[in-house]
């Protein structure tokens, strides 16, 4: 084992990770784990968004609002996966800062056949009711039909591919940050290039989108399971001995991130539905606009605190809360920098944002376009307290209220907002997103300072 650690250091792609997460500066460890990390992310951003540009210019605005109408459901059937993915991910770091070697590659073990179950079973359920699904949206014609050829590949495809965000997350606690961050840089740049054939060349309709990006996620699963199938990486797969106390951790520190995808995911649908009654197409077109500018920030925030999640449960683990401490200043002080430089952005160039992703944008929506942007750029401003917040409070096994964090942020605010700002229609649904931005940042720190006290009150008996 030492020979092939060695050797794939010489390669650049392997960190000791004990030695990474336990001495490693603080700051050198975020330019260590959380770039490589935001950078893996920000890859996968740029396809989504690339995805939408292509699906919009190609194929034309009916196709682009129905990718965005099936869009939810294509992050629900992940959701699972992504549940187990997290959820294990947290503990398996706790066990290996304990030293726990064994139960962490069980903890690996039982996480990844689950993964695979659960796209067999979420994508065949998805398969056969997207029809329905689609038609209860309100969409019908071409609009409808374009939605459930999207949603289908998505569904077939999800028994390989549901896999590859978990793989990720075990490939950084393992030490191969820049390894995990190549490969998602090769998924993003497959994706696109299979994209780019199927759509300008073959002249495939919507579903060779997604049949694209499918097609990298699962050439990119293959690889990125590789080093556990042989024996080079500090997990390695073993005979699985699932336990209830096992599933109960691994769903306890995952519901977070679950609850947020699925609560993400019902306010999406019911804004669509809102957006079809509201505005039609052209309102659904530019709430598309304004997911993928979220798709493309979000992911930069989430890369650079998921990436230190490995480290700071570790060190947790090993009692070292100072450590933890400083880490986790690193991960807020970056997460607020990204954030207001974002807000600059989408303010100063909306039409720009809007004509990436509508061809010959008329006058009607790019006025709603540019001013949905303006409204939308606001969130930033507070939307990376409470994201860091959650990140560090699943870090250290503290689901329960990272999860209230997460659902109030992706249901309950945005639910509540809907009806006081319902008077002003389409205005008060872009102004929803800066508004819970501001609620959940105010939970956050209310959290925050209520867990603090608990500490020093444990630390002072």
């Amino acid at each position: 084992m030492k020979v092939q650690e060695d050797d794939w250091k010489g390669k650049g792609v392997f960190m000791d990770s004990t030695e990474l997460f336990s001495k490693t500066p603080p700051l050198k460890l975020f330019f260590l784990a959380a770039i490589p990390g935001a950078i893996s992310m920000l890859a996968s951003a740029l396809y989504q968004t690339i995805d939408g540009v292509f699906v919009g210019q190609f194929l034309g605005n009916t196709a682009f609002a129905a990718l965005n109408l099936a869009m939810p459901f294509v992050i629900i059937n992940f959701s699972l996966a992504d549940l187990i993915g997290v959820g294990s991910s947290v503990p398996i770091s706790v066990c290996l800062g304990q030293k726990k070697e064994e139960r962490a590659n069980n903890i690996f073990t039982c996480a990844c056949l689950m993964i695979v179950g659960a796209g067999v079973l979420i994508g065949a359920v998805l398969f056969a009711i997207a029809p329905l699904l689609i038609r209860l949206m309100g969409a019908e014609g071409e609009f409808a039909e374009l939605a459930v050829q999207y949603l289908r590949v998505y569904a077939v495809c999800s028994p390989v591919t549901t896999i590859i965000f978990a793989a990720d997350n075990y490939l950084r606690i393992c030490g191969f940050i820049r390894g995990s961050m190549f490969l998602n840089i090769l998924m993003s740049v497959l994706s696109a290039a299979l994209e780019f054939l199927f759509l300008g060349v073959f002249r495939w309709g919507i579903w060779g989108a997604a049949l694209a990006t499918c097609s990298g996620m699962m050439i990119c699963a293959v690889i990125a399971l590789v080093p556990f199938f042989r024996g080079k990486a500090l997990l390695r797969f073993c005979r699985p001995r699932f336990e209830g106390r096992m599933l109960r951790q691994i769903i306890s520190c995952g519901s977070p991130n679950f609850l947020n995808n699925i609560a993400g995911r019902i306010t999406s649908i019911l804004m669509n539905v809102l957006l079809v009654r509201l505005g039609g197409e052209t309102a659904v077109s530019v709430y598309g606009i304004l997911m993928y500018a979220d798709g493309f920030i979000q992911p930069l925030l989430y890369g650079m605190c998921d990436s230190l999640q490995p480290a700071v449960g570790y060190n947790w683990g090993a009692q070292k809360f100072s450590r933890v401490r400083a880490i986790e200043k690193c991960c807020f002080t970056a997460s607020g920098v990204v954030s207001l430089l974002s807000v600059f952005v989408i303010a100063l160039f909306p039409e720009q944002i809007t004509s990436l992703f509508v061809a010959d944008a008329g006058s009607e929506i790019l006025s709603i376009s540019v001013t949905a942007l303006r409204l939308f750029s606001l969130t930033y401003i507070t939307r990376w307290f409470s994201f860091a917040g959650q990140s560090f409070m699943l870090a250290i096994e503290k689901p329960l209220p990272a999860s209230v964090i997460s659902v109030s942020t992706a249901l309950i605010f945005p639910l509540v907002l809907i009806g006081a700002l319902w008077p002003l229609g389409l205005t008060g649904i872009w102004l929803n997103f800066p508004g819970t931005s501001v609620l959940a940042a105010v939970l956050a720190l209310i959290i925050l300072k209520k867990l603090s006290r608990e500490w020093k009150r444990q630390d002072a008996e």
